[in-house]
């Protein structure tokens, strides 16, 4: 079974920074596509950084020139730096793969279980 471990949330003033990583387990085949999303209380649940099938990197607006996201394809483990921390970035945040467990299988999408960022003003 793909399990994501999460780790690097917290609370952090507003300009702060915090990392977050997210661990996937070796039962996965390959990883077509990873990245980052967050839910803020009462909105949806957006894309802030992924990793697509073909290596390239997109951001959400909000968060370019401050967020950065990096993979270490050997841990097989994805990252998420965040600088200059603004309040509006309280939320909390789902790692996201798109992986197969087998050659024969098609890919699917996998959940980490959230970690919560708090930004205080």
């Amino acid at each position: 079974q793909v399990q994501l471990v999460e780790s690097g949330g917290g609370l952090v003033q507003a300009g702060g920074s915090l990392r977050l990583s997210c661990a996937v387990s070796r039962s996965i085949f390959s990883i077509n596509a990873m990245g980052w999303y967050r839910q803020a209380p009462g909105k949806q649940r957006e894309l802030v950084a992924g990793f697509t099938s073909g290596g390239s990197t997109n951001y959400a607006d909000s968060v370019k020139g401050r967020f950065t996201i990096s993979r270490d394809n050997a841990k097989n483990t994805v990252y998420l730096q965040m600088n200059s921390l603004k309040p509006e970035d309280t939320a909390v945040y789902y790692c996201n793969v798109e992986a197969k467990t087998s050659p024969l299988l098609r890919p699917k999408d996998y959940w980490g279980q959230g970690t919560q960022v708090t930004v205080s003003s």
